[in-house]
């Protein structure tokens, strides 16, 4: 990859050079969205673009296993030439049961996931140390999560789900969020802390930058005006701060980036 390359959403054969991912089924889509892999080109240099999207992610990496809680800001990990990341990333506000701790106490951080979870996350390293071929070892690190029981259940998972969907399409707001749910602002503030790492408006504007990427790949013609306002900003210059806040860069730059 080129320096700071963005790592879009994207599905492709596995183990590919670059970032691909595929849809779970079975008893590992009950926690986990998708399995993905990034796999860094021989000649990779710089760092890769990990851009916030309210979620939260288990990685093997470097030998090890971690938990990368939520972003709020574009995130700059630097990965080695041909080094290969295998990820599973949460159902939205499933993280919190599974790991048994709120995600607003791990934003923006890469957790060993042995800190969190103990003794069978060592045994999981040492089984994943031991597989050498890339497509075995991704096959592995599905089994092992889909055998792990979550730690807790506080049954408000439906409710986040019900969040996160809510505020993806843009068509409901903050507010119209908490009276769909049937609860207080103060009740959707904790709830949306404790499953996605920050409160719903700042989850609002997380989302909102994920409809613009979307959008821009979807709709490569469209001008940064039609742009800002299909995915729910107020008008271009309310686009532009929040673009710079969040990903450090300019629409027009991060439109190009995810051309295509």
């Amino acid at each position: 990859m080129t320096p700071a390359t963005a790592i879009p959403r994207s599905a492709a054969a596995p183990l590919a050079i670059g970032y691909h991912e595929a849809a779970t089924d079975g008893a590992l889509a009950v926690h986990f969205q998708q399995l993905w892999h990034n796999r860094q080109a021989p000649d990779a240099h710089g760092p890769v673009t990990v851009l916030p999207d309210g979620c939260v992610d288990i990685l093997w990496r470097d030998g090890r296993l971690f938990v990368v809680g939520p972003d709020i800001v574009a995130a700059q990990p630097q990965l080695a030439p041909d080094s290969i990341v295998l990820g599973a990333r949460f159902q939205p506000g499933a993280a919190q049961d599974w790991l048994g701790l709120p995600m607003d106490a791990i934003v923006g951080q890469a957790v060993p996931l042995e800190d969190v979870l103990g003794a069978w996350v060592r045994d999981a390293n040492l089984q994943l140390a031991d597989v050498e071929d890339p497509v075995q070892q991704r096959a592995l690190f599905a089994r092992l999560l889909a055998q792990a029981t979550p730690r807790r259940d506080d049954g408000l998972r439906q409710h986040a789900a019900q969040v996160f969907a809510s505020l993806s399409t843009g068509t409901v707001g903050v507010t119209e969020a908490a009276a769909v749910l049937e609860i207080s602002p103060r009740s959707l503030l904790r709830l949306c802390n404790a499953r996605f790492g920050y409160g719903p408006k700042a989850l609002d504007r997380v989302l909102r930058l994920q409809r613009l990427l979307s959008l821009s790949r979807d709709r490569p013609a469209l001008s940064l005006v039609d742009l800002a306002l299909r995915a729910g900003y107020a008008d271009q210059a309310h686009m532009g701060r929040d673009v710079r806040q969040l990903a450090a860069t300019t629409p027009a730059a991060l439109c190009r980036r995810y051309a295509g």
